[in-house]
C-alpha cells in the first residue's frame, strides 16, 4: 500500500512538471540531481571513501541548469569534470593523511560526476528537433522537447517493465549476481527486446527513421541495464539496502533515477546525429 501510494504521488509530480514543459522541467531535474547528489555522499563514506559533501553536491544541478536552458552544450561537461577533478584534488592535497587525501579526491570527483549525468536529460530538451508534421507525433499537444523526453522515459520504462516481467516468468541464467542477487538474462533479454521496439516505434512517431530508432533503443537498453548495476554496486559497498528513505517503499531518488544517468546520454547522442 505504501509503494503504491507513493507511486500515484510520484506519477502526479512528474506528470506536473512534464506537461508545465521548460523552463520547469528544468528546475525539476535540477532538483532531483541535487537530491541524487545528496545520496551519492551519503553513501562514499559509508563505502570507504572519506569525502566532503561540498562542492559536489552543488555541481550536478548547476549543469542541469546550464543545459537545460540551453547556456551551454555538451562539450562544457568536460570542462566541469576537469574543474571537478582540479578543485577537489586541492581539497585532497590538505588532508595531512595522503590515502585519506586521495580516496576524497576519487570518491568526491566520482560523487560530483555520477548524479550531474542527469544534465543528459536536460540536454535532450534544448536539442530535441522538430517534430515533422507529417509524423503521427505531430498531432500531440506537446513540444517537441516533451516528445523526445518522453520517448526516452518510456523506452528505459519499458526496458524496466519487461526486465522484471520475464525475469519473474522464466528465472533463466542468473545475470551479475554478485552485484544485483535478482537479476537473470531472461530478464535482460526481455527488457532489451521490449526497449528495442518501444525506442523504435516511438521514434519512428517522432518522425525518424525506423532502423536508427531501434539501434538507439538497443544502446537505451544496455546503457540503462549499466546504470541499474552501477547503483546497486554503490549501494552494496556502502553496505546500504537504499540510498535514501525519501520516497517509502521505494527508497531513494536514485533507485528512480540510476537507469536515465546511463541512457540519457545516448539518447542526446542520437538526436545530435539526427539533427545534423
Amino acid at each position: 500500500r505504501e509503494r503504491a501510494i507513493s507511486a500515484v504521488v510520484i506519477a502526479v509530480v512528474v506528470g506536473a512538471f512534464f506537461f508545465l514543459g521548460q523552463p520547469w522541467l528544468t528546475f525539476g531535474l535540477a532538483a532531483l540531481s541535487l537530491l541524487a547528489a545528496v545520496e551519492v555522499f551519503r553513501l562514499l563514506p559509508a563505502a570507504g571513501f572519506p569525502v566532503q559533501p561540498l562542492p559536489g553536491v552543488l555541481g550536478p544541478p548547476i549543469l542541469v541548469l546550464a543545459m537545460g536552458l540551453d547556456l551551454v552544450d555538451a562539450s562544457w561537461v568536460a570542462i566541469y569534470a576537469a574543474a571537478v577533478l582540479v578543485v577537489l584534488a586541492v581539497d585532497a592535497f590538505r588532508r595531512p593523511e595522503v590515502r585519506d587525501g586521495f580516496l576524497a579526491w576519487v570518491g568526491g570527483s566520482f560523487g560530483a560526476t555520477y548524479p550531474a549525468m542527469l544534465a543528459f536529460v536536460a540536454g535532450i530538451l534544448a536539442v530535441a528537433p522538430d517534430v515533422p508534421a507529417d509524423a503521427p507525433f505531430a498531432d500531440l499537444p506537446l513540444s517537441a522537447s516533451q516528445v523526445w523526453l518522453l520517448v526516452l522515459v518510456l523506452t528505459v520504462w519499458s526496458f524496466d517493465t519487461f526486465a522484471y516481467l520475464s525475469g519473474r516468468t522464466f528465472k533463466k541464467g542468473r545475470f551479475l549476481n554478485h552485484i544485483s542477487p535478482n537479476k537473470t538474462w531472461s530478464g535482460v533479454i526481455g527488457g532489451t527486446v521490449a526497449a528495442i521496439v518501444v525506442g523504435g516505434a516511438l521514434s519512428a512517431a517522432a518522425g525518424q527513421w525506423l532502423p536508427g530508432g531501434l539501434f538507439m533503443g538497443l544502446l537505451v537498453a544496455i546503457a540503462g541495464q549499466a546504470g541499474d548495476v552501477a547503483e546497486s554496486m554503490l549501494k552494496r559497498t556502502a553496505g546500504a539496502k537504499d540510498s535514501s528513505n525519501l520516497i517509502p517503499g521505494h527508497g531513494g531518488i536514485l533507485a528512480r533515477t540510476d537507469s536515465f544517468l546511463f541512457a540519457a546520454p545516448v539518447v542526446y547522442a542520437y538526436l545530435l546525429i539526427v539533427s545534423a
